[in-house]
């Protein structure tokens, strides 16, 4: 029964030490991360409005829409943590054998294991050949340490030693990482908030609703956005100032953000989202003639506002645009949808545009022809606002895991043994990686040391 309970343990420790599900996890984070990518994280009503009833329900509820707060990605980052420990408890002290008590003596068992071995008759006593050893490894490969041992001197010299480390470093800052990440998702938070022109906000608000107050003020002065011949916006940039307890935080007045140049004040960054129109303040122009001639009678608006037009008739503007080409093909210009009330008769919806298509107006109103001359045009600029207290510890990580690859990657561990006696002198050496190259080396140290 013991040896059963004994048995079943080895097997959790293997399976959890196992290389192949270290593979298995970054293969499925990788693969699960680019759901990250493709669907909008943390998304707005923009973008809800593109997808089905059903797929809406099915990403909600697989965690989609916050992917990398989901408790199944959480999980996976979880199992791989405990991979890379238990990988590293497993293979750790073997390593750190190797580095920290290295074979300094090399006997003719040892001597048999090494690749790279050659022996020099040279002319001296056995201390003068010590001495000049010392001083030809010192001078070409590293200072040696000296052992003597029945009667003859053992001299090893090494290289690099701790880069055997560098995969434990790489393990060691995946972790560091993770808990950066974690950081993050405890005590930080992603929010979104959307700012008129010339408002100004002090909370923001989650995805989940959660309302959070940011202990200064945030104020959009302006926003502009420019758009590609074919109507889709090409840049949109906002103007932001920072006010602290009523006083303007200097160096934080009127500075523009656009998308991946955002704004940060007390570890809380602001970036350039989304826009849209802000109906508070927007004003419309229209313009009224009759049919048989006159002169036009200008008119302003306010959105849902119900104007009273010549003949006892209504006209209210139920949304507008200052350039029509995205949503009407052939047209351009500013152009509304209106819902036209004639005298006595039912609310009529249709668009106008500019004066510059006649014909196009003439179609609808009556007696009345009536365009649409623009309006002053305010916008809302939508920024996502994130707070993460780990994005040093994260920073602290990838600053290690750069370190680990150079010393697991481009770095050897070499060494060289020199056996001094009476005949003579034997010298060997290998190398942790590259042993093609270290023999290259160890050939160029046997000419010299022919020299000698």
């Amino acid at each position: 029964m013991t040896t059963n309970k004994r048995g079943f343990a080895q097997e959790v420790w293997d399976f959890f030490c196992s290389l192949k599900l270290s593979i298995f996890l970054l293969i499925g984070l990788a693969l699960v991360s680019i759901i990250g990518t493709v669907i909008q994280q943390g998304p707005q009503r923009e973008y809800l409005a593109t997808l089905s009833e059903t797929k809406i329900k099915l990403y909600s509820s697989l965690g989609f829409f916050d992917m990398y707060h989901s408790w199944w990605f959480i999980l996976l980052l979880y199992l791989l943590t405990l991979n890379l420990i238990c990988c590293s408890i497993k293979r750790l002290p073997r390593v750190w054998k190797v580095v920290s008590e290295p074979v300094k003596v090399m006997d003719d068992n040892f001597e048999k294991s090494l690749s790279n071995v050659k022996e020099f008759k040279l002319k001296g006593s056995k201390e003068e050949l010590k001495d000049r050893m010392v001083s030809f490894l010192k001078a070409e490969f590293a200072e040696p340490v000296i052992t003597e041992q029945g009667g003859e001197y053992h001299l090893f010299a090494q290289k690099h030693p701790w880069c055997r480390l560098g995969v434990y470093v790489v393990h060691l800052s995946i972790i560091i990482v993770f808990i950066g990440a974690l950081i993050g998702s405890f005590f930080g938070y992603k929010a979104y908030v959307n700012i008129p022109e010339g408002g100004s906000v002090s909370q923001v608000q989650t995805n989940s609703g959660k309302v959070i107050d940011l202990g200064f003020d945030v104020r959009c002065e302006k926003f502009s956005v420019s758009f590609y011949d074919t109507g889709a916006p090409k840049e949109f940039k906002s103007i932001l100032s920072v006010s602290d307890k009523g006083q303007p935080v200097a160096g934080l007045q009127h500075i523009p953000i656009i998308v991946n140049d955002p704004l940060t004040y007390k570890g809380i960054t602001f970036y350039q989202s989304s826009y849209g129109q802000s109906d508070e303040g927007v004003a419309y122009y229209i313009s009224v003639r009759n049919r048989n001639g006159g002169q036009p009678v200008k008119l302003k608006a306010r959105q849902g506002e119900r104007l009273a037009l010549p003949g006892g008739a209504f006209v209210s503007v139920m949304e507008a645009t200052m350039d029509v080409r995205p949503f009407m093909r052939g047209f351009d210009g500013p152009g509304a949808q209106v819902e036209y009330t004639p005298a006595g008769g039912n609310p009529q919806p249709f668009v106008i545009l500019s004066d510059k298509y006649e014909s196009f107006n003439a179609q609808h109103g009556g007696d009345l022809i009536l365009s649409f001359d623009g309006m002053d045009q305010k916008f809302f600029t939508g920024l996502q606002v994130a707070k993460d207290p780990g994005v040093w510890v994260v920073w602290f990580g990838c600053f290690l895991m750069v370190v680990g690859i150079c010393m697991a990657f481009f770095m050897s561990h070499k060494r060289v043994w020199a056996r001094v006696t009476d005949k003579g002198v034997t010298l060997g050496g290998s190398a942790s990686k590259n042993p093609t190259g270290f023999e290259i080396a160890f050939d160029e140290l046997v000419e010299k040391l022919n020299k000698l």
